[in-house]
């Protein structure tokens, strides 16, 4: 808190598929058992993992050829992963690079056993999988061992109506089951309750913009423990923080 630069933790050297290397990566989660860093290095089409030890220089790849885009970890340190090429979301034990589709994997398509360029992903304590389905602008959640998923936000076809998202990106599941989404087309960030037709705006939808309760194009969301929202505001080239009610 208060530093004014921050200090580079992973890659720094430019684009490219060296080791020391990332290429327009999408997400990254913290293991705390090996005190490491898993990046999702997008266009380089693999996961690393970089020591977060002082003197680290390059990254180690966890699985390579996968067109990953979202992260996710849960309590047992299953590591998922979601892939746009094959619109699917893959659980992983650490060192296994083959894993197990917990979403999706019947080709790209609405049914709700499908998923259309899946991007960000959240697992919770019941290792049920939500995923942004995003070209089908909704999100989806696969109970463990599912083989369809139920539509918990969104679904009614793109628009900004409560009812509806617009190729929605991060993704945030508090206890109670409610969630949290940034609605990328739609410039706002919306929650959802458990079981709700529709969701609240809680942030954002005065229209794409630059003012304080404006985003251009929200892209990731994330929040502290003491409930502060923080928010990647793509398009404006920041990251937001708001206190949330």
């Amino acid at each position: 808190m208060g530093d004014t630069n921050g200090q580079v933790v992973a890659g720094g050297n430019g684009e490219g598929n060296r080791l020391d290397q990332l290429y327009y990566p999408t997400d990254v989660l913290i293991d705390k058992e090996t005190g490491s860093l898993i990046i999702c290095d997008w266009l380089n089409r693999r996961v690393v993992r970089w020591s977060r030890r002082s003197g680290t220089t390059q990254g180690e790849i966890l699985i390579d050829n996968i067109n990953c885009y979202g992260l996710a970890m849960d309590d047992q340190r299953y590591l998922y992963i979601s892939d746009i090429d094959k619109h699917e979301v893959r659980r992983y034990q650490i060192g296994d690079k083959n894993g197990t589709i917990v979403a999706g994997g019947n080709g790209k398509g609405a049914g709700l056993n499908q998923l259309d360029y899946p991007t960000y992903i959240f697992v919770d304590q019941q290792q049920a999988v939500y995923v942004s389905d995003n070209f089908n602008h909704r999100v989806m959640k696969w109970n463990k061992g599912a083989k369809e998923g139920i539509v918990a936000a969104g679904g009614q076809g793109q628009g900004n109506a409560l009812t509806q998202l617009y190729y929605p990106q991060g993704l945030f599941v508090d206890t109670l089951g409610t969630i949290y989404v940034a609605d990328l087309g739609n410039h706002r960030v919306m929650r959802w309750p458990k079981g709700a037709k529709q969701g609240t705006v809680i942030v954002g939808g005065n229209g794409q913009g630059e003012g304080e309760n404006q985003f251009n194009h929200p892209w990731g969301l994330s929040f502290d423990r003491q409930g502060n929202l923080y928010v990647v505001d793509y398009g404006n080239h920041r990251v937001q923080r708001f206190s949330i009610e």
